[in-house]
């Protein structure tokens, strides 16, 4: 599908998130002068709402608008372009007339990491590297080794040793070699980004970030496609290392830019974090700019459980920004949460998505979200990956003899 497209006629380039220094889109993620963070940048994009038109239902369809400068360098699983369901039972529940539910939990490896993970699997092949890693709490790993398994590359997985069976079973099945840490998360990365370089290896969310984070920001473009080309008025996402939120930022911002949106200044973020590993919310709720790091997190939502978030301080901006609020959930709203969009919209969600609707339950309540509001909520992985937690909350299991009489009386 991807050979359909028009040829790429714009070109890219990297800029320093700090002091705005220009650097070349090669193997780097760090600006040489300030050791900022890199982000990419487009030079010449000419697109309008029918561009899209017709191409392939994955996000690959804004090709022109992703850092790939040579499609057949692109590793396609068929991620993207994941249903935006209006959730109206979800809605009557809460007392909300336009919620609508991102659901990520349908791409190839069931979560959003489909689209970081894909980008930068694609850049690795595109600037030669021979081998690809991640480190993860479980769904990149996942996504990572899924498409590594595609381009046929080696791929290394260093993950705390705690994390769901599920999330292992499946990356071990990609092939990938996976390397379970006696540690966190934030142990997992200072050791997968020293691996990197000393054998380098394109660690997708370490070494080839400014890439990598490229692929979220297709869930802002989705969604704005899916609406018709309107700006939602709120947008629940939940907060791990925040890159995602801020990918989500800065897609709407390239598509005001690009002329295909109205203004985004009026549009409201929300970071949402498990009570146990809530570093964003702590700082949001004392005002202060920098993050402090969550040394033990201690969550059923495992996925978000970074306690140094490295994008945490530019969620923070951007919730200045646009105006946003960061909300926390504890493990029991958590599990609440998971199974209320179960039950009014048939969606199983892992905890992190469950954090997502526990938040925007709670923020609904205590009068911070208008009932008339556009609301988008992102639901971020699928619950067949972590269903050992939410079992504590479910009816428990009474196993009957297989007479019809004794089963008719309790069918109600």
């Amino acid at each position: 599908m991807i050979s359909r497209m028009i040829p790429r006629l714009n070109s890219i380039h990297l800029e320093c998130r700090e002091c705005g220094k220009i650097h070349e889109p090669d193997f780097r993620y760090v600006c040489e002068d300030c050791f900022g963070p890199l982000d990419v940048r487009y030079d010449g994009v000419s697109v309008n709402r029918d561009t899209f038109s017709g191409r392939a239902h994955t996000y690959w369809r804004y090709y022109e608008m992703l850092p790939i400068l040579d499609k057949s360098h692109i590793v396609d699983i068929g991620s993207g372009m994941t249903p935006l369901m209006r959730a109206d039972r979800l809605g009557d529940e809460l007392g909300l007339k336009n919620l609508y539910i991102k659901n990520d939990s349908v791409n190839p490896t069931f979560s959003f990491k489909d689209r970081p993970a894909g980008v930068a699997v694609s850049k690795a092949t595109e600037l030669g590297l021979k081998a690809v890693g991640c480190a993860s709490t479980g769904n990149l790993a996942s996504a990572t080794a899924a498409h590594a398994a595609k381009a046929g590359l080696p791929c290394h997985v260093f993950a705390p040793g705690d994390i769901e069976v599920p999330k292992i079973a499946q990356a071990l099945s990609y092939g990938a070699n996976f390397v379970a840490v006696d540690g966190t998360y934030d142990d997992s990365n200072r050791i997968a980004a020293q691996i990197g370089e000393q054998k380098g290896i394109g660690i997708v969310n370490i070494n080839l970030r400014s890439y990598y984070v490229e692929g979220s920001k297709t869930l802002a473009y989705e969604v704005a496609e899916q609406l018709n080309w309107e700006v939602p008025d709120r947008l629940v996402v939940p907060v791990g290392s925040g890159a995602m939120l801020n990918a989500i930022c800065k897609g709407f911002e390239e598509l005001d830019e690009l002329g295909l949106l109205g203004d985004v200044s009026s549009m409201r973020m929300v970071a949402a974090q498990p009570l146990g590993c809530a570093p964003v919310v702590d700082a949001y709720r004392k005002n202060q700019d920098i993050v402090q790091p969550v040394e033990r997190p201690e969550t059923v939502a495992k996925s978000l459980a970074i306690g140094d978030p490295g994008d945490g301080r530019y969620v923070l901006k951007r919730l200045k920004q646009y105006k946003g609020h960061a909300e926390d959930s504890n493990d029991r709203e958590i599990l609440n949460g998971i199974t209320l969009l179960a039950r009014t919209e048939g969606i199983f969600t892992e905890p992190a998505g469950g954090v997502a609707v526990a938040v925007l339950k709670k923020m609904v309540e205590d009068g911070k979200i208008d009932r008339d509001e556009k609301v988008v909520c992102y639901i971020t992985g699928n619950g067949l990956k972590a269903t050992e937690p939410l079992m504590e909350v479910l009816p428990k299991l009474d196993v009957m003899k297989a007479d019809v009489e004794a089963i008719s009386a309790v069918v109600k």
